[in-house]
């Protein structure tokens, strides 16, 4: 077990900061206050981190840390801790690490005996989920499903029991392909996707897949796929068969009381009464 004090001063931090998901005006005031105070920082894209620093008048050093060179930028940043610098960690938009790298960058930090530290900030997953029009009640954040349909049919078929509803990102150019499986596998449920969250061409597409799948595919921009999970059927109770129940375990040889605190817990008679009350009509009936 490790417990680590975030705002401990004595250790480096790295600090996990997210930035606007399209509109640049949505990055809070401390993730700015972070990036003017680190020593440098570690960006997915450096062209794209560039444009962000520049409209806030922030020049610092920065770090190409992306998929494909963790290899080389992980020792680099941890040799920045290692020398007391403080390390901010940006991806292109919203959170670093969600559909993004760098999982493997914060287990070596916290290995170190290093401070990680997350901002609050965009996520274009929350976004979509609140405007969907589907419940929030309880969720399931999937990501980018893969590629190839037969891997990502297998994938859904994985997911098509979940009563949660389902949040996945997706490319326009697979968009069309990814929602046809959804229908194949998942059926038509009710859906949202939601694109170019925040700039100037939002927008919502609200309904079932087979009509969403129809308009899909002239869409651009990033997207964010919401699908309502399993539904949920509901028993209905029914109290003569409960009463039927009873009978039928008294006949078994259990006292009354028993026989109705049985009964009750039976999936047809858990919904809609008290144990009280099938008691009550119990006695009424007999």
């Amino acid at each position: 077990m490790k417990i680590t004090k975030s705002f401990d001063e004595k250790k480096p931090t790295l600090y996990l900061v997210p930035t606007p998901i399209g509109n640049l005006k949505e990055i809070t005031s401390r993730a700015l206050e972070v990036l003017n105070a680190v020593d440098v920082i570690a960006a997915e894209d450096t062209r794209n981190t560039k444009k962000l620093l520049m409209a806030y008048n922030i020049q610092k050093p920065l770090i190409s840390h992306h998929e494909h060179n963790q290899a080389t930028s992980i020792p680099q940043i941890l040799h920045h801790l290692h020398n007391n610098d403080s390390v901010a960690v940006v991806s292109d938009a919203g959170y670093p690490l969600v559909s993004d790298p760098g999982a493997n960058l914060v287990k070596e930090v916290i290995k170190e005996d290093y401070a990680v530290v997350s901002l609050s900030g965009a996520n274009a997953a929350m976004n979509a989920l609140v405007a969907s029009g589907l419940s929030c009640v309880h969720y399931l954040f999937y990501g980018f499903l893969e590629n190839k349909s037969s891997k990502r049919k297998k994938q859904l078929d994985e997911l098509k029991d979940f009563p949660y509803t389902l949040i996945f990102y997706e490319a326009p150019h697979r968009i069309e392909s990814m929602l046809q499986d959804v229908l194949e596998v998942l059926g038509d449920r009710n859906m949202c996707l939601a694109r170019e969250l925040t700039k100037l061409h939002e927008e919502y597409i609200r309904g079932t897949v087979s009509e969403v799948v129809q308009v899909a595919k002239d869409k651009k921009g990033e997207m964010v796929v919401i699908i309502e999970g399993k539904p949920i059927k509901e028993e209905t109770f029914d109290m003569k068969t409960a009463i039927e129940k009873v009978d039928e375990y008294i006949k078994r040889g259990l006292k009354t009381k028993e026989a109705i605190k049985k009964a009750k817990k039976k999936p047809a008679t858990e919904l809609g009464c008290s144990k009280n009350e099938l008691y009550d009509e119990y006695h009424k009936s007999h």
